[in-house]
């Protein structure tokens, strides 16, 4: 039975990624985790040369991105329009940047999807996760994308164990969500739409969309 709270089209607007072809195909959004490394390589191809650069292979950088000459791109990777990469940022590939993403200073992003307006902006690692439209991540968040023993990923919603069936899985946020600075995604954390966590957050398994994470065992419902 298909749990609704962690499906990918109650998550995101998939209208605001390039990877809406890849999002469509999948029920939830960490099975489309192992497929990003071939979509970028098939839909690279088929970009428009007048709008992106291919600066070698599997890299396309649009031509109106900002991207600091000592961040490493490594591919397969999209870089969208107007998108920034700042100082020594460090993309491991198999990364999508959406339209107007920041990826910043120091970051490291690897097999993940910023929606477009994503913002990384300082000492941020981003590891197979997938941050929706105008997500942000405070300075120092990190995702943690694979447990301690190596076992395969699980999210805890509303008590139920959900198996993944992936070994590494760090963090699915819906759009809009704000994580305060330092706080740490273990594997297998889902973020509902509209929901802010508190900065020194130790987050697990699912998170409403809509609500305000105090702390473990301790999350708000938003007031309008």
């Amino acid at each position: 039975m298909e749990n609704e709270k962690l499906l990918a089209k109650n998550l995101f607007d998939y209208s605001r990624t390039i990877a809406k072809p890849l999002l469509e195909t999948v029920d939830y959004p960490w099975e489309a985790l192992p497929k990003i490394s071939e979509f970028i390589i098939e839909l690279g191809k088929t970009l428009d040369p007048e709008i992106y650069e291919q600066r070698e292979e599997n890299v396309w950088v649009a031509k109106s991105a900002k991207v600091f000459d000592s961040a490493y791109l490594g591919g397969p990777l999209i870089i969208c329009e107007d998108a920034e990469v700042r100082q020594c940022a460090f993309i491991r590939g198999n990364a999508i940047v959406g339209k107007g993403a920041v990826v910043g200073n120091s970051t490291e992003l690897k097999n993940s999807i910023l929606f477009d307006g994503v913002q990384t902006p300082h000492y941020n690692y981003i590891g197979d996760s997938i941050l929706g439209y105008k997500s942000h991540t405070g300075a120092g968040v990190i995702t943690s994308n694979l447990k301690s023993d190596k076992s395969l990923v699980t999210v805890l919603c509303d008590g139920e164990k959900v198996d993944t069936n992936v070994k590494k899985f760090g963090a699915m946020l819906g759009d809009h969500v704000e994580v305060g600075c330092n706080s740490v995604l273990n594997p297998g954390s889902v973020i509902g739409r509209n929901t802010n966590i508190y900065p020194l957050s130790f987050v697990r398994g699912y998170v409403p969309e809509n609500s305000i994470y105090k702390r473990l065992g301790e999350v708000a419902e938003k007031l309008e």
